[in-house]
């Protein structure tokens, strides 16, 4: 079986990408396949916006990624995109003296070389 990276670039509600992502992983787990883990990069950072609030009858992309991470899929975000797109975990928060933060606390704040970690996979799939 094989081992797949993710690297997620779309935006949650401008295009399929991010929920066909989820059904690429959810499909490769079912077949037998790992996941290294998801890197969100470029407008994908707004995936694990603690503070996404889509209406109750849509798909709540958020929380169906927090379930992968609950099955053991690493989330990881590229800190500067997230930052940049006002996205702030605990550490960006500090240093910008901001008491709030909206980054999913189970999602790891990360640069691009997280991204060449996870690309000891077999594959490369990016949405």
């Amino acid at each position: 079986m094989a081992t797949f990276s993710i690297l997620v670039t779309s935006a949650p509600f401008d295009s399929q990408g991010s929920n066909s992502a989820l059904q690429f992983i959810r499909a490769a787990i079912e077949s037998g396949h790992s996941i290294s883990g998801v890197f969100f990069y470029q407008s994908a950072v707004t995936n694990v916006s603690a503070w996404q609030s889509p209406p109750a009858d849509e798909l709540q992309l958020h929380q169906e990624w927090l379930a992968l991470h609950q099955a053991g899929v690493p989330l990881h975000v590229c800190a500067t995109a997230a930052a940049r797109r006002g996205i702030l975990g605990a550490d960006e928060a500090q240093a910008r003296n901001l008491s709030g933060t909206n980054l999913q606390e189970q999602v790891l704040a990360s640069g691009l070389g997280q991204l060449m970690v996870l690309l000891n996979s077999d594959r490369l799939v990016q949405f």
